[in-house]
């Protein structure tokens, strides 16, 4: 009977283990999530929006970003047509060590916006400092003032090798 009991507790203990295992999202889910937040928050746009825009509700946007729930292929392409991006765009700046380790090429997928060389490395695009100042400079109307805070930006740092 006691052999009954220790067989029974090791496959409840085996369960446990395996629904923790299968309950933690997968490092590319998150990944994609954080792109869909990065893309929306740039736009402006808010959970609620994105969602009534793909007939979701802004708790399952939320799962989105946070990789809880996987997007699938219609819902990536849904995506990508009202964030306005290319379906790339979801797995661009994936870290070379998540696209090694589940089969992809260990190359940079960003069109060379993070380069090894860049001094902000892969963060810079998800600061919520970033996004503030892109949304401010967004809202200068007037396209000569845009120009000229660009110019006065780009004077301040250092010259471009």
């Amino acid at each position: 009977m006691d052999n009954m009991k220790g067989n029974a507790m090791m496959a409840g203990a085996e369960q446990v283990m395996s629904n923790e295992k299968e309950s933690r999202p997968s490092p590319i889910d998150v990944h994609v999530g954080s792109r869909i937040r990065l893309r929306r928050t740039l736009l402006g746009m808010s959970q609620e929006r994105l969602g009534d825009s793909l007939g979701l509700t802004f708790q399952q946007v939320q799962k989105y970003e946070r990789g809880v729930n996987r997007v699938g292929a219609s819902r990536l392409f849904d995506l990508s047509r009202v964030l306005d991006v290319p379906i790339s765009f979801f797995f661009d700046d994936m870290p070379d060590s998540l696209a090694a380790s589940f089969g992809g090429s260990p190359q940079r997928r960003g069109g060379g916006a993070a380069d090894a060389g860049d001094p902000f490395g892969d963060d810079t695009l998800s600061r919520r400092e970033t996004l503030e100042l892109v949304r401010a400079y967004y809202r200068i109307t007037d396209p000569s003032v845009r120009k000229r805070v660009f110019d006065l930006i780009k004077s301040m740092g250092p010259p471009e090798a």
